[in-house]
């Protein structure tokens, strides 16, 4: 059996995320032959609190599935191509997702389930700062439990 988590790093911040197999099992079929993917984050220009990763004429032969124009906070996509360059769309805020071309949708096929509280601070980042760098990659177990251990003195220091 596969690990459907996935281990984001983007800037100075660590996310986990759950692969949408069920609803998008091709568009995860695809990012898994991705993986480990490592990119860099520019913010949107269209639409929104959201940060990109442009793929240009790039033709993964995905159909739509799970597809959404009004992504969530914490939500991942990736368009197919078509009416705009093919691209990945990470939200951090408010999205309805486009491009100079008009209204897009695309698949969501990535949720954030942990990190969720400095998506905003990434996202401030890349807008004021410019690009970041990002790598996914499949999460082993003893890195989940780095991660929440990470988290866990984080909030410590914070009390």
């Amino acid at each position: 059996m596969a690990n459907n988590t996935i281990l984001i790093t983007a800037g100075p911040y660590e996310f986990l995320a759950q692969l949408e197999t069920t609803s998008a099992p091709q568009t995860v079929s695809l990012f898994r032959t991705l993986l480990p993917y490592t990119q860099k984050l520019i913010h949107v220009r269209w639409s929104g609190e959201g940060l990109w990763i442009p793929l240009g004429e790039t033709d993964f032969g995905l159909p739509f599935e799970n597809h959404t124009a009004h992504p969530g906070a914490g939500q991942i996509l990736l368009y197919p191509g078509g009416i705009s360059e093919t691209e990945i769309l990470f939200c951090y805020g408010g999205v309805a997702f486009a491009s100079k071309m008009g209204p897009l949708a695309a698949n969501h096929f990535l949720t954030i389930t942990h990190g969720n509280e400095t998506l905003r601070a990434l996202g401030e980042k890349v807008l004021w700062e410019g690009a970041q760098d990002v790598r996914f990659e499949e999460a082993s177990a003893e890195r989940i439990v780095q991660f929440h251990e990470a988290q866990a003195k984080a909030t410590r220091a914070k009390l």
